[in-house]
């Protein structure tokens, strides 16, 4: 499991690496962009199961923290359907990864 902490709030939002991985993806080029949405997600029964949203912003740090040390495959449906969500009014809808293809990291040779 890591964490987003979100600027200087001392809010930390906690998902596994391999979700995180594809947030950062999808969040990393939004902020490329100079786009500011929501992102939402479901919160875990222990911390109340309702619904959280942050505004995300270029200005507002955050921070991933991954515990694992290896960087998980990359499943580029996930990530589409991810960027398609964050491209939406309703801003980006943290949703589970569908099952099917995931693509190898590339390597060079």
């Amino acid at each position: 499991m890591g964490k987003i902490l979100y600027g200087d709030s001392g809010i930390e939002i906690v998902f596994d690496d391999r979700d995180m991985a594809h947030l950062q993806l999808v969040i990393g080029a939004k902020l490329r962009r100079h786009e500011s949405f929501f992102f939402s997600w479901k919160d875990d029964p222990s911390v109340g199961d309702g619904r959280s949203s942050i505004w995300i912003d270029a200005s507002i740090p955050l921070y991933f923290k991954y515990y694992g040390s290896k960087p998980p495959t990359i499943n580029r449906e996930w990530l589409e359907l991810l960027t398609l969500s964050a491209n939406s009014a309703q801003g980006m809808q943290f949703m589970n990864e569908p099952q099917g293809n995931t693509e190898q990291p590339k390597t060079k040779v």
